[in-house]
């Protein structure tokens, strides 16, 4: 549905570094960078991020994984480069019965989740 995705965050340094970091398990890198912004993504859509104004409150976005694997990878890189828990890798009935996902929060506070609807393995 959506193309690409833009926000401003409060420290572009820290968040590429946490962006790079949580999308790489997911086969999603840096495209694009220049003075002040970065855009994150791969076929499926991107991500924008700026330091051009301050960042909006807090907001809630998720990216789909292609097997619980790579949540359980994102959830770690996240941890490893300062991401905050937010709700560990597990089945969350509560949306579906196949949806395995992991929360964090970046260092803005933004909500960010890997979700799978793979079968377990």
């Amino acid at each position: 549905m959506f193309d690409h995705i833009g926000f401003n965050v409060g420290n572009l340094e820290k968040s590429l570094a946490f962006y790079k970091a949580v999308l790489a398990p997911l086969d999603l890198s840096v495209l694009e960078s220049g003075e002040g912004w970065a855009m994150l993504g791969g076929y499926s859509g991107r991500l924008w991020i700026g330091a051009f104004g301050p960042p909006p409150g807090p907001i809630h976005m998720a990216f789909r994984a292609g097997s619980r694997a790579m949540v359980h990878a994102f959830y770690e890189a996240g941890l490893a480069a300062g991401g905050r828990d937010n709700g560990a890798p597990g089945i969350r009935t509560q949306y579906a019965p196949d949806y395995f996902a992991a929360f964090l929060l970046d260092p803005d506070g933004h909500n960010v989740e890997a979700v799978s609807f793979a079968a377990e393995n």
